[in-house]
């Protein structure tokens, strides 16, 4: 049996992209078994993935050095025996407890200042890997193999649970749920106007809709100006619903509204209609890894310029994409 330890990402988006590495790694080798190494809010998120046998918590947190929890951390992984690591992340601190492990095949891109670490080092050709997702997936394949088709991520979800959260927030699901993910972890340049988010609501409460919002705790001031703007007849979970809850609860929706962001990748994950929109970023870079989905960008001279916030002071990728242009979309994915 192949025993493989994967070093997974620290946000959520790549998180749920990674889950085709797994996928095309279980396709190759169905009996190996894999280990994930990941934040610890990240734990729910992949126990939805059949592919992983366990997802172990990293002790350290993003950003954090801590040489004396990485190496203890890394004595323990050791006993386990793996016969390969691939490393995600492109910093050096990612790959050391791999090396400290001695796992004896230690794969991962060119990355900062590792070339002592990873013993499979692979330098990056962004003309040929233009996406994120192609980047986690090569890491399966030789150095010289060109990728095929790459699985769509798949999140499996229990009706048991569904039902069991339903009940918990005494949510009604006999109409048509829109869900609208206004947040954006990155920053201001990839969210939509909170007013567009608020009229394009008002349109599917007219409709007979219930409109559902997600979000973390960062984003409740955001969500509550939301509902506030629609009378308060929103159902607004922002920073109610633990991770695990909210992939439940986001599977029972008709469609979603998103920015480019975790939340996003986690609906299309759930083979749910999809409506990207994106201001900074770059939907080549990221895009919804389902088949139902509308990608929204305007394309300005000036974008996508990758920023936290917009350097011009405008915002124009995302103030100048409409609402006519979202209720367009969910009327195409609708169909």
């Amino acid at each position: 049996m192949n025993k493989i330890l994967i070093i997974g990402p620290s946000w959520v988006g790549d998180m749920v992209m990674a889950q085709s590495l797994f996928i095309v790694l279980k396709q190759q080798q169905p009996d190996s078994l894999i280990d994930l190494l990941a934040p610890a809010w990240s734990l729910p998120l992949i126990s939805r993935m059949p592919e992983v046998h366990s997802g172990i918590e990293m002790p350290v947190g993003h950003g954090q050095l801590n040489l004396k929890s990485r190496k203890q951390l890394a004595k323990k992984l050791q006993q386990k025996a793996y016969n390969q690591a691939i490393v995600l992340p492109n910093s050096a601190k990612s790959a050391l407890i791999p090396f400290w492990a001695k796992i004896p095949h230690r794969i991962g891109w060119r990355g900062e200042m590792r070339y002592f670490l990873l013993n499979d080092l692979r330098p990056l050709n962004k003309q040929i890997f233009t996406q994120t997702v192609q980047r986690f997936v090569a890491l399966a394949y030789p150095k010289s193999h060109l990728i095929p088709a790459i699985p769509s991520p798949h999140l499996i979800v229990e009706p048991q649970n569904v039902i069991e959260a339903v009940e918990k927030y005494q949510l009604k699901t006999k109409k048509n749920i829109l869900t609208l993910c206004p947040g954006a972890e990155f920053g201001e340049a990839k969210r939509w106007p909170t007013r567009y988010y608020a009229e394009l609501a008002k349109i599917y409460i007219e409709k007979g809709w219930q409109v559902w919002l997600f979000g973390s705790a960062k984003d409740k001031m955001v969500c509550a100006e939301i509902n506030q703007l629609n009378n308060n007849k929103i159902i607004d979970l922002s920073g109610k619903t633990a991770l695990s809850e909210a992939i439940d609860l986001m599977s029972l929706s008709k469609a979603v509204v998103s920015n480019d962001s975790g939340l996003m990748h986690i609906a299309a994950a759930l083979h749910l209609p999809v409506v990207a929109v994106y201001g900074s970023s770059d939907p080549n870079f990221t895009p919804p890894l389902n088949k139902q989905n509308k990608m929204l960008s305007l394309n300005l001279a000036c974008s996508p310029c990758f920023q936290r916030q917009c350097p011009k002071g405008h915002l124009n990728c995302l103030n100048q994409l409409e609402v006519t242009r979202v209720t367009q979309a969910l009327d195409e994915l609708m169909q």
